[in-house]
């Protein structure tokens, strides 16, 4: 059985899973920076993105989604394991990616996370991307 600790830490990290989606859905770039560690290491080379941490992800992605009419970053629910300050996540994504009114093409990839437990809450100590397909390039 679970503790309360246990559970309240999976709300958490769920939470902070989904507040990445969307803030990165909406393109708020500014309220990101919050979700990661000082050291965060994004590593999304899979799908042909970079790897380095927020600020140095944030100039790339920035760029890139400068090419879509919009995102969605779909989140199935994460596989989470906990080992007290630490923890670590696995999440499918599906997210289709808007290029004009006529042409959309979809990712299916899989977050790899590490995450840790800070003053300020959970927090994205890593986060590795994992590309299952690209459809409709």
């Amino acid at each position: 059985m679970l503790s309360l600790q246990e559970v309240s830490d999976r709300f958490e990290i769920q939470d902070l899973i989904a507040r990445y989606s969307q803030l990165l859905d909406r393109m708020a770039w500014d309220e990101m920076g919050a979700l990661f560690t000082e050291d965060c290491v994004l590593d999304y080379t899979a799908t042909g993105a970079t790897a380095g941490t927020w600020p140095e992800q944030r100039e790339f992605i920035v760029n890139a989604f400068k090419g879509f009419k919009g995102t969605q970053h779909h989140m199935g629910l994460p596989i989470i394991q906990l080992s007290g300050e630490t923890a670590t996540a696995r999440t499918i994504c599906f997210n289709p990616m808007v290029v004009n009114d006529q042409k959309v093409f979809y990712v299916g990839l899989w977050y790899d996370d590490q995450l840790v437990r800070t003053t300020d809450g959970w927090k994205f100590a890593r986060r590795t991307e994992e590309l299952s397909y690209f459809d409709g390039l």
